[in-house]
């Protein structure tokens, strides 16, 4: 199967121990990716995929997604407004609360999904993250076969998504009224 991304927008946030466990649990890959490679450095989470192909070259990039990591703190509950009333309230009861750490896949496709080799296949696994996130969304206008897809997918859940193909305005529809920069006598 060939593909290709043609425009990607990602605002995903999924809990880091579920991507770990996500990978973890032998998730079925494209065909294309034989294997996927998971690194940290610092703040940054990178997630690689490794061809299947051996006859691509060692040294070509592929695909990989790419995440910030980032501490959330988390409530059982949700914890009171300054501010609002308190009454019954002695002494402040402590919310229970934990630190989580959040892979982050936000911004667009250079950003998120990087380098060409693979990058459909590799998409494609970012879309299966994606049906597991439970904030955020991913959008993407993708060629599959000659064919356009619109992929929607919001908080974990598929969602319609179309694509509009519009006219491109014609080089008369500025009805002379631009400059002509190359022809222009004032400029030598």
């Amino acid at each position: 199967m060939s593909g290709r991304v043609y425009r990607l927008h990602s605002t995903l946030e999924l809990p880091l121990e579920d991507v770990e466990t996500y990978f973890e649990n032998n998730p079925s890959l494209p065909s294309e990716i034989a294997d996927i490679d998971i690194t940290r450095r610092n703040n940054t989470l990178i997630i690689k995929a490794v061809a299947a192909d051996e006859s691509l070259s060692k040294y070509t990039p592929t695909a990989q997604l790419k995440a910030s990591v980032t501490e959330t703190r988390v409530y059982e509950e949700e914890p009171p407004r300054p501010g609002g009333p308190q009454w019954g309230q002695e002494e402040e009861e402590e919310i229970p609360s934990e630190l989580v750490e959040f892979a982050c896949f936000k911004g667009d496709r250079e950003t998120v999904l990087q380098n060409t080799a693979l990058q459909y296949p590799m998409f494609l696994v970012l879309r299966d993250l994606a049906r597991q996130a439970e904030k955020g969304t991913l959008t993407a206008i993708t060629e599959v076969d000659g064919d356009l897809q619109a992929t929607r997918i919001v908080e974990g859940d598929d969602r319609p998504a179309s694509i509009e193909v519009v006219e491109t305005p014609s080089k008369s529809s500025n009805n002379g009224n631009g400059v002509n920069w190359r022809d222009n006598k004032f400029i030598s």
